[in-house]
């Protein structure tokens, strides 16, 4: 998902200064949100955890660019699904930070379009978990057809951002275009391996029953909505 050099170039860049300040309105307000109801504390530790582990993700885990930019298993869904939107959304956002200031620093001025990229699909798929979820089901029991729809939401999301820069920057030429399907066509391949990833973390989850009551992992992953 990190959109190439070039894509974006000159005054059209300034429109993913936009993009993201309103995706880092909408993580603050989900992390104020989550500190009231567990603490600064846990809220800080969640975050530390998904900004380490997204480091991990981009950097050690195999990535390739291709088209106009790189697929990578990002795993938001299982962050999501463990840790909560605000930790999630931190961490998302922090760990490509991090990314970019100490090893890909070509990366830097796409950082506005790479964490919209990256922070719009959760914060949409959030708000479809709430609908698609029952109540009266922990996380820690979803199956795989609820995890694969998180998946193709965040993942679809993240593609559809992707195209977005990828014709605002470049236009509907032929070779941009080319360019875009293929990415799209490689990328939504994640689809299929991570809701596996889910339910994977999910099983190992189930057998750690004393973080039932933990502030340390999201409230719904032991515990059926109110």
């Amino acid at each position: 998902m990190h959109i190439e050099p070039g894509i974006v170039q000159g005054a059209k860049i300034v429109l993913s200064y936009g993009t993201a300040a309103v995706s880092f309105g909408f993580a603050a307000k989900f992390a104020l949100d989550n500190i009231k109801k567990s603490g600064i504390l846990p809220f800080v530790v969640k975050s530390l955890i998904t900004t380490m582990l997204v480091f991990v993700f981009f950097e050690v885990f195999p990535h390739h660019a291709i088209g106009v930019s790189e697929v990578h298993l990002i795993l938001g869904s299982t962050l999501f699904l463990i840790f909560g939107i605000a930790p999630t959304a931190l961490g998302l956002a922090f760990g490509l930070l991090i990314q970019g200031l100490f090893f890909a620093q070509f990366d830097l001025p796409q950082y506005g379009m790479n964490v919209t990229t990256l922070l719009m699909p959760l914060f949409a798929m959030s708000y479809v978990s709430s609908r698609i979820i029952p109540k009266n089901i922990a996380y820690k029991d979803i199956k795989y057809f609820d995890a694969l729809k998180l998946s193709t939401m965040y993942q679809g999301g993240i593609v559809t951002w992707v195209a977005f820069w990828a014709l605002y920057g470049q236009g509907f030429a032929v070779e941009n275009l080319t360019s875009v399907l293929s990415f799209g066509a490689a990328y939504m391949s994640v689809i299929i391996l991570e809701p596996l990833i889910d339910l994977a973390v999910l099983a190992g989850a189930k057998t750690l029953n004393s973080l039932k009551s933990s502030a340390y992992v999201e409230a719904r992953l032991y515990n059926t909505g109110k």
